[in-house]
Order: C-alpha cells, then sequence, then structure tokens
C-alpha cells in the first residue's frame, strides 16, 4: 500500500478512525496517510488547519507513520473525498461509522456506507468502540458464485501481504449438508489457486442466518478484520444495523472492509 486516506471531522467517531489507521499503519514505511477534512466556510480555514496540526501531533504520539494533512472547503464532503482519492489513486480509505438514528450518527458516520457505494477504492470501516488488535486473523466472506470475476483478488492480495494474517475463507448456505457439490468444490478450487501464497483455511456452514453465522464465526476464530465483497443488496448494511432478533454486537467491534466485485 501506498496511499490511505482518513477521513476526519473531530467527532469521537472519526478519531477513533484515526488512531485506528495510525496503529493499523505503524510500521508501513512506503504508506503515505492523508488525514483529510472539508470545512464549509473560507472564514474557517485557519482554525481547521490548526486543529489538524494538533491531530497530527497527537496522532504521532500513538505510532510511526508518515502522516499528511488535508483541510478543504467544499460543499459536498462525500465528491471531496471521492475526488482526493481518485487523483491520489488510493489503496484505502477508512472510515468511522455509528448508529443508522439521527442522534447516534455523526457526519463521518452517516457517510461512511455512502463512500461505500461510490466504488473508488476498498474502505476499511471501523466501528466506534473498535480498538486495534494486530491482524492476526483475517475472514474473507464470499457466496462462491462465479469467484474468478467476482473476487477482487489485487486489493485482497495487497492487505495478506502487508499484514501476513492467516486467511480464513467462508461461505454460508442453508443448503450445505455432509458433502459440497461439485460447484461449490470448483469454486473453491479456484479461490485455493487465487490465494495460493497465503494458504487460505475454508469453511463452510449450514446456517439459515447469514449474519449471525458470521458473527459466531468471528468470536470463535478471533478474527480481527472481516472482508466483504460488496454488491447490491448484500449484507454490508445490516451488519451495522440495530436487530431486534438477532445479536451482531460482536461486529461493533471487528472493523469491516468493503471490497468491490
Amino acid at each position: 500500500m501506498q496511499t490511505v486516506i482518513v477521513p476526519v471531522d473531530f467527532s469521537e467517531t472519526s478519531m477513533n478512525a484515526a488512531r485506528y489507521a495510525v496503529q493499523l499503519m505503524t510500521g508501513q514505511y512506503e504508506v503515505n496517510m492523508i488525514l483529510h477534512h472539508v470545512y464549509e466556510k473560507a472564514s474557517q480555514a485557519s482554525e481547521a488547519v490548526q486543529k489538524m496540526e494538533k491531530l497530527k501531533s497527537e496522532l504521532s504520539k500513538s505510532g510511526i507513520v508518515k502522516i499528511n494533512i488535508l483541510a478543504e472547503e467544499g460543499s459536498d464532503f462525500i465528491a471531496e473525498l471521492e475526488k482526493l482519492a481518485r487523483h491520489q489513486q488510493a489503496d484505502l480509505i477508512i472510515m468511522g461509522i455509528t448508529g443508522r438514528s439521527a442522534i447516534g450518527q455523526t457526519f463521518i458516520g452517516s457517510n461512511t456506507l455512502k463512500m461505500v457505494e461510490r466504488k473508488v477504492c476498498p474502505v476499511l470501516i471501523v466501528p466506534p468502540d473498535a480498538s486495534y488488535r494486530e491482524l492476526k486473523n483475517v475472514l474473507l466472506t464470499s457466496d462462491f458464485k462465479n469467484v474468478g470475476v467476482a473476487t477482487p483478488s489485487a486489493p485482497i492480495k495487497k492487505v495478506l501481504k502487508t499484514f501476513h494474517p492467516q486467511l480464513h475463507v467462508l461461505n454460508v448456505d442453508s443448503q450445505h449438508y455432509v458433502a459440497l457439490t461439485e460447484a461449490y468444490q470448483s469454486e473453491k478450487a479456484t479461490l485455493k489457486e487465487m490465494f495460493t501464497d497465503f494458504h487460505p483455511e475454508f469453511y463452510f456452514l449450514g446456517w439459515d442466518d447469514v449474519d449471525e453465522a458470521i458473527n459466531q464465526f468471528a468470536q470463535d476464530k478471533n478474527i480481527d478484520l472481516i472482508m466483504i465483497i460488496h454488491k447490491e443488496h448484500n449484507l454490508l448494511a445490516k451488519l451495522f444495523v440495530k436487530s431486534h432478533t438477532k445479536k451482531l454486537a460482536y461486529h461493533s467491534s471487528v472493523p469491516v472492509l468493503a471490497l468491490h466485485e
């Protein structure tokens, strides 16, 4: 990785994501981290720069990574962030997220999933109470459908080469019984070949509730990062929605990396 962008609005949500980002990237000397802040009025420029300089100084105490700051005027946060990411050819955007209720949302938190939808680059979503843990176990969820085309192997391999975790590949399908079908065996072989240098371990769970299965698996395997291939109408948003019938509490402490086909 070379360029990582961390948007900040000085809310605790974005500050926590920034702290996580610095600790995650510490020791990655080739990485240039850009702290990005968008203010609305020209009169706010001086104060914004001062606050960014202070934040940079504070973050430098918690990790060793090259940090640059960028404070700019703009009326559309998402548009400015997307423009910056494309201009810098960013490898990763790291953002916080909060609840969807009006009370629980912050500016950054409410825009995180919108940024995922722009499909500019992978977005690492840091829940509000997530604390940094070394990436020892990474989970890749897959629907095992046309994986050769649908799996974004390049950004996944960047993560694996950068942090050297154990790769766990999980498929959840209520139709799984004793043995895998030929179709699943074929897709598994394709993924195994794709990530052969990283010695992936495969798991197939026959559960009806996919959210619950991911939740339980993450707990059982001490997963430090969940990678989801973002498609329309997939599980990404559900992972962060309060449910009256399901407990997804563990997802509130495990960062999720949203990738695109």
